[in-house]
């Protein structure tokens, strides 16, 4: 198949639909991560749909100091990426194309989720790019748009924006792709020097070991919701010589969800919780600590353990969804990265 390169809506709008199309949204410098995008693109909107990637460079959403004069436009590799995955059409119109009247006086704004994390460390960041996402929804009236979920904060807030305002799109999220030594795909990436790029595995590896930790923690309450355990009988087994099989046993006494306090009693003397967020927090920095020690280190700006609907961090009983995300700079070049994670009854 041959891609069809467009710079104006009119173009697009001009071209014959049968089928669902589907959009995929680049600032350009394809790589991996938007080659599996466009392929599920391709997937969803079938053999009669069409698939429209567009490739553009919002001003919008890179603060003052940020990297928008030295980020990478390969718009012809990005063609060729495109047309071996599988798109139609890549729409890549000009500054002028998508802001005719020059920067825009009427903007969408994030709300709180918006100035969290990502937007707290990159002030109007969100808002500028809700704005462009919004403006790229309607040149290209897609049934659907993909979105890569290494930026969680963003495809929160974009369903967020198509839920609230109405947009009548359907919003897809496709999973990180990784690179083999488990760095996450970013146009990012090619700035890292080697002993950079070392330091940046701290990233993927931090959330990797939050990740393990929940797991042997799930793993414990499974058992203590299906085996009794109690400290008498992890004494006995202690008093026997069988160490290994007490300390088992009190792992998973330990694990057992707390009985529910009755209504009107204190909450203050509910049992403490063991493990939990605060234990994969922890799994994580460590990791991270680690990795501020090394040369060149890595600066945290933030590791989070968050709710998904909103951003804001979750309770040490948290039941349910939850993103464990952490962003850093090494060097000159910032880089996020996240994990989903699910706690409790819902595992």
């Amino acid at each position: 198949m041959t891609t069809a390169l467009l710079r104006t809506a009119d173009e697009l709008h001009a071209r014959v639909r049968v089928g669902r199309r589907a959009v995929v949204m680049t600032m350009g410098a394809l790589h991996e991560g938007h080659a599996t995008l466009i392929r599920t693109a391709r997937e969803i909107a079938g053999p009669d749909g069409e698939v429209v990637v567009t490739v553009f460079v919002n001003p919008l959403q890179f603060g003052k100091g940020e990297d928008l004069d030295r980020y990478p436009r390969t718009l012809d590799a990005d063609l060729k990426i495109a047309e071996d995955s599988g798109a139609d059409a890549v729409f890549a119109p000009g500054v002028e194309e998508v802001y005719p009247g020059g920067e825009p006086q009427v903007r969408i704004s994030a709300g709180p989720m918006g100035e969290r994390l990502e937007g707290a460390s990159r002030p109007g960041h969100f808002d500028g790019m809700l704005t462009v996402v919004a403006k790229l929804l309607h040149l290209t009236r897609p049934d659907v748009a993909l979105y890569g979920q290494k930026d969680a904060q963003q495809l929160a807030l974009i369903r967020r924006m198509a839920r609230d305002l109405n947009f009548g799109v359907e919003i897809v999220g496709v999973p990180t792709v990784r690179e083999e030594d488990g760095l996450a795909l970013s146009s990012r990436n090619r700035y890292l020097k080697p002993g950079e790029r070392r330091t940046a595995l701290a990233l993927s590896r931090a959330l990797f070991a939050g990740r393990d930790r929940h797991a042997a923690q799930e793993a414990l309450r499974a058992r203590a919701r299906e085996v009794p355990a109690t400290h008498a009988r992890a004494e006995a087994l202690s008093a026997i010589g069988e160490s290994r099989a007490a300390a088992d046993t009190h792992a998973v006494a330990k694990a057992r969800p707390p009985a529910t306090t009755a209504p009107g009693a204190d909450a203050s003397r509910r049992p403490a919780s063991t493990g939990g967020p605060a234990a994969v927090r922890a799994a994580a920095r460590l990791v991270l600590d680690d990795a501020a020690r090394l040369h060149p280190p890595l600066e945290l700006d933030y590791l989070a353990l968050v709710d998904p609907s909103d951003f804001t961090e979750i309770e040490d009983d948290h039941i349910g969804e939850a993103v464990l995300a952490v962003a850093a700079r090494v060097g000159t070049t910032r880089l996020i990265d996240n994990i989903p994670l699910t706690f409790g009854a819902a595992s």
